[in-house]
């Protein structure tokens, strides 16, 4: 809650004791995670066409690094949005790679 919201409640509400509720706290963690993966999506853009950048001017062909499960960290970074949150499923996790890379290349 903003601390605005908190002192309106208290006054309003002198005998009330304030709690958390689970949505809200899954929220913020959700947008957290967010934050540091775009930021980290950011980096290896950036660092991707640095380097491609390097390769034109050396005259050499750019090759990216693909994973084990076939994305480039930049495609892995697009698509792990969920993978935290997905369920696993018949006992098979399919986003198992994802999981794999992503925390090996963190």
């Amino acid at each position: 809650m903003a601390a605005n919201m908190g002192l309106i409640a208290k006054k309003c509400f002198p005998n009330a004791t304030q709690v958390t509720d689970r949505f809200h706290i899954q929220k913020l963690a959700f947008q957290a995670l967010q934050e540091i993966r775009i930021k980290y999506r950011w980096q290896a853009i950036d660092k991707e066409n640095n380097t491609i950048e390097k390769a034109k001017k050396a005259n050499k062909k750019y090759k990216s690094t693909v994973l084990t499960n076939g994305d480039t960290l930049k495609q892995l970074l697009a698509r792990s949005r969920y993978f935290l949150y997905k369920k696993n499923l018949n006992g098979h996790n399919c986003e198992a790679h994802h999981e794999d890379n992503i925390l090996i290349k963190m």
